[in-house]
């Protein structure tokens, strides 16, 4: 209290947890007829709250003034005056994230609730402040503290059939406990990846969904970029090849933070060679579209309808063109998705014909493969016309809602979290959801952690089921280092948490309180 006490002297002490209206002075100056010049600020809010039930678990002074910069700079200016000269305290700026620290060694936070304070304080987006949350509470750090008691219980019997086999009578023979706590470390095995591919997920929420909007050239990529993101920020014309870089846009789709990136069209050079001269610009930005799409987690092909005239009527034709098919086959559908998008549907005569054309669309050669269990997977949209009546969704003429709703619903799947399926039960989805909160650093340290516990199995399985082997493999078990590949993997644990007897947890929490 003594900085309260320079700067609001011969007043009372403000009660604990309510607001209380003083006049800021100036520290060390004679109240007198001038005291008003000496003022820093009339109207000051001030709380004072006393450990340790604080944010960082010590006594906590606020000062809430009035004004700009020039009333904020005079009273932290203030401040240190108000500590006498033969006084031992001694006043200074907090270091970064000290606060937070702070509140860590006196147990008001964990280390994973640290990290989810800095998610959260970064979020942009509505899914992005619900991974945060996800990660505020102490769900993932009692769940890694289970985890670790589980493996130290583990070395310990293991160090005890170490230390006393040669004194003590043991009712198992070593293979046989070695066996036991094998399969508890499966079970503990299955759980840490099903968390480390939620934490995989949690980070399209946290980084953002990468999408590579592809096609040929003049398909609608530019105008529909165009469309969602509700501005021109991308130059669309009638000239083949507008686009020769990739154009990237941030835009927040359903509360998903998303990188939309506008390629360069995709031509074959050698077939256009005679009706368009691909130069050199060109053919640089081909390469990066292709680099682009196939390191993007959504890859939506536009795709366009086409009038062609011949003697007896106008039709309309959908191809997908040949450097486009070529990329599909390079798609990894274990890690990027498809989605099609059919542009200028306002052209088709009637919903019949459009209806008919998606689902030939759906049969073609080059994406029968990404439309096998999903219907919506396939939009028609019109970026020009926006009241067409012949798109098939009548409360959204353009299609471009339904396409935007089509993606939400694509995102939320790729961002669900994974759940540990024990001996073919059912997981309980709701308790296995903060585990896509796990940051990346998190993820690192429990793949580690995996490693570990393979070593392990390695070292304690016998890799010939022989019966007649029997004894030459127990014999073959090497029983000092199992145990300390569980002390490894109990290790990497106690660095997630910032509890436990690793050697390295201080310098973890250095690099995690500075940011």
């Amino acid at each position: 209290m003594t900085v309260y006490r320079g700067l609001c002297p011969q007043k009372l002490p403000p009660k604990p947890r309510y607001a209380t209206l003083r006049t800021l002075f100036e520290p060390s100056v004679t109240l007198g007829h001038s005291q008003h010049e000496q003022v820093l600020d009339s109207n000051a809010l001030v709380f004072y709250f006393p450990s340790p039930h604080t944010a960082t678990g010590e006594d906590i002074l606020e000062f809430h003034v009035h004004g700009g910069t020039a009333v904020v700079k005079a009273v932290l200016a203030a401040i240190p005056n108000a500590i006498p000269k033969n006084s031992p305290q001694t006043i200074r700026y907090a270091e970064p994230g000290e606060f937070t620290r702070r509140a860590f060694y006196n147990d008001r936070l964990d280390l994973l609730q640290v990290e989810a304070l800095g998610d959260a304080l970064a979020a942009d987006t509505e899914q992005q402040r619900r991974l945060a949350l996800r990660g505020s509470t102490n769900v993932l750090a009692e769940r890694y503290e289970a985890w670790r008691q589980k493996l130290l219980y583990a070395r310990g019997e293991l160090e005890a059939l170490i230390d006393f086999s040669e004194d003590q009578h043991f009712d198992e023979a070593p293979a046989k406990l070695c066996a036991s706590v094998a399969e508890q470390v499966q079970q503990l095995r299955s759980q840490l990846q099903a968390n480390i591919e939620s934490a995989s997920r949690g980070e399209l929420l946290r980084n953002g969904i990468n999408i590579a909007l592809v096609g040929a050239p003049n398909a609608g990529k530019s105008s529909l970029l165009n469309q969602i993101v509700g501005r021109e920020a991308a130059i669309v014309s009638s000239e083949a090849g507008t686009t020769r870089d990739v154009v990237d846009v941030n835009v927040d789709i359903g509360g998903f933070y998303c990188r939309f990136g506008d390629l360069a069209g995709l031509r074959n050079q050698r077939h256009d060679c005679k009706t368009h001269q691909v130069g050199e610009v060109e053919k640089e930005g081909i390469r990066r579209a292709r680099e682009r799409a196939l390191k993007a987690d959504v890859i939506v092909v536009v795709l366009s309808a086409e009038a062609v005239n011949d003697s007896a009527s106008s039709k309309l034709k959908v191809s997908i063109d040949y450097e486009v098919q070529e990329l599909l086959k390079q798609i990894d559908l274990s890690s990027q998705n498809v989605v099609c998008v059919l542009n200028k549907a306002d052209l088709f005569g009637s919903k019949a014909h459009l209806s008919n054309t998606r689902s030939t669309l759906r049969h073609h050669p080059a994406l029968r493969d990404f439309f096998d269990l999903s219907e919506t997977q396939l939009f028609a949209v019109s970026c020009t016309n926006t009241e067409a009546s012949n798109i098939e969704y009548e409360v959204d003429p353009s299609g471009i809602q339904t396409f935007l709703n089509g993606l939400t619903g694509l995102f939320g799947r790729m961002t669900a979290a994974v759940v540990p399926r024990d001996h073919g039960g059912k997981g309980n989805d709701s308790a296995w959801a903060e585990s896509l909160g796990t940051t990346e650093r998190q993820r690192l340290l429990l793949s580690e952690c995996l490693q570990y516990l393979g070593r392990f199995l390695a070292e304690v399985q016998p890799t010939d089921d022989s019966e007649g082997e029997a004894d030459s493999q127990e014999n073959d078990i090497d029983v000092v280092l199992a145990a300390e590949s569980l002390r490894s993997a109990a290790d990497c644990l106690a660095k997630v948490t910032g509890r436990g007897g690793s050697g390295d947890v201080e310098e973890v929490l250095g690099v995690v309180f500075e940011k």
